[in-house]
């Protein structure tokens, strides 16, 4: 079987992170970003359920993730993934709609799995540029004919694909994204909610595709990722977010992000070194 190669390196000049995933077959399993995701499949078959929709996607889909969009995917056949990605976060993403639109206002894509030869040509060789460290403004030109063709092709307000969400919904989340590095128990967030058990579980996993416990735990991750480009130890990182031990922390991180802790964290140490 082929060997799992994951790369991930972060361009101080676009501000943003571009990584790339060969002979992976690891399922990812249901989570949401707090950035934006814009990636294509170089081969394979897997099968991805995004906001409460199925797809098959395989060589040539080019992906689009808005932020808070829930997705999970696992391989469909018995070959291995090959996929190459970009995260962008909300901050840059509104620089870069001001830029292509005039507006600094966040784009919302509409589709999640596209076929578009044109933003492939664009795509391409800016994740190879932003790969291979260059530093020509070919990679800002190639990055802004992506994100104007996408916005022209798929794009709208960002408001638009958001679902409507109750105000007890809202309350949860905001109870769980202010208390995530504490034990939190259900009946707190229902208390917060003002809604029984059984209705807050379906309601939120209505509402936000992902049950209360899958968001806390994206939360948390989300947030150590901060702290590990930051420079933070994985443990302390650990216990910073809430996780019960640094072993359920690095399973669960590695689930969500495909790279273990201490890895991800030497991303951003030796770019740091680098630029001493």
């Amino acid at each position: 079987m082929k060997k799992e190669i994951r790369t991930v390196v972060y361009d101080d000049e676009l501000r943003i992170e571009a990584y790339r995933f060969e002979g992976i077959v690891q399922p990812f399993p249901n989570h949401f970003h707090e950035h934006y995701v814009i990636g294509f499949v170089e081969s394979g078959e897997r099968c991805l359920s995004c906001r409460n929709q199925e797809y098959t996607i395989e060589q040539g889909n080019v992906l689009l993730f808005n932020p808070g969009d829930n997705h999970a995917c696992v391989q469909s056949d018995n070959g291995t993934l090959d996929y190459r990605g970009l995260n962008i976060s909300k901050e840059v993403m509104l620089g870069l709609a001001a830029e292509v639109t005039g507006k600094r206002q966040l784009p919302g894509f509409s589709q999640n799995v596209v076929c578009d030869e044109e933003a492939i040509f664009y795509l391409r060789p800016l994740h190879e540029m932003v790969m291979a460290g260059m530093g020509e403004f070919g990679k800002e030109e190639s990055l802004l004919f992506l994100i104007s063709t996408l916005i022209q092709n798929y794009g709208q307000p960002f408001e638009n694909c958001i679902p409507a969400c109750r105000q007890e919904i809202e309350n949860a989340c905001d109870f769980i994204e202010t208390h995530f590095a504490e034990r939190i128990y259900l009946d707190q967030i229902c208390r917060c909610a003002g809604l029984s058990k059984s209705t807050l579980l379906r309601a939120f996993t209505k509402s936000k595709g992902v049950t209360p416990y899958r968001y806390l735990e994206a939360v948390r991750v989300n947030e150590a990722k901060r702290l590990l480009q930051a420079g933070v130890p994985p443990l302390e990182a650990a216990i910073q977010t809430g996780f019960s031990d640094q072993s359920h922390f690095t399973n669960y991180f590695s689930s969500f992000i495909g790279l273990a802790p201490g890895v991800y964290r030497e991303i951003f140490f030796e770019r740091d070194k680098g630029g001493e």
